[in-house]
């Protein structure tokens, strides 16, 4: 709980020096970032699902929901997850002791295609991150991955579209990850609002 309070009051000290918004927001936003450093601690069951829970109540087009979440936990499952990740992604996601992979339904229950699938899953990721910043867990989209192994590896339908590979798991020490990365290990800055505001129409 309190480090649920913690994020929801005050800008971490590590996120202070590195990020500033340019109007009033909630530190939590601010807070949220995406480390590849994760420590040995298991995430608990509940935890997991708590974060799957906020993730399931996102919003979506029809409410229909076409988020999917496959969810790898165990060593065996795991394995079969860092197989299908980049070389690159694998050298630093395979300490995570929790990854799901995000996906979605194409095609609404009533056969229609659903051209939002995407968008609504996107935000349920965002839901799931902040959700998992409250639990003083850290997340980690990744897009570096091979869709076409992890589809016949989990044995994906085809009317399912994979999206990204999600870390979760408790932030660890930076001098743990590859040299290469370990000056990457802070939190990064956005562009200026008036770059990504559009008034009116380009």
């Amino acid at each position: 709980m309190s480090q649920a309070i913690s994020v929801l009051n005050q800008v971490n000290e590590e996120v202070q020096a590195h990020r500033k918004s340019e109007y009033p927001i909630n530190p939590l936003f601010l807070n949220r970032w995406s480390p590849r450093s994760y420590s040995s601690k298991q995430v608990s069951e509940q935890d997991v699902y708590t974060v799957l829970e906020a993730a399931h109540w996102a919003p979506s087009s029809f409410n229909d929901q076409p988020w999917r979440f496959i969810v790898a936990q165990t060593e065996e499952q795991l394995s079969v997850f860092h197989d299908f990740l980049s070389e690159f992604n694998r050298s630093w996601a395979e300490k995570a002791p929790v990854l799901i992979l995000v996906a979605s339904q194409k095609v609404r229950d009533n056969g229609d295609p659903n051209g939002a699938h995407s968008f609504d899953s996107g935000t349920a990721w965002g839901y799931l991150a902040l959700q998992a910043k409250l639990l003083g867990l850290a997340t980690h989209a990744i897009g570096g991955f091979d869709r076409n192994k992890a589809r016949t590896s989990l044995n994906v339908p085809d009317d399912i579209e994979l999206h990204a590979v999600i870390t979760l798991g408790y932030q660890g020490d930076a001098a743990d990850l590859p040299e290469a990365l370990q000056a990457r290990e802070i939190p990064n800055q956005r562009k200026p609002l008036n770059e990504v505001v559009i008034q009116g129409g380009f």
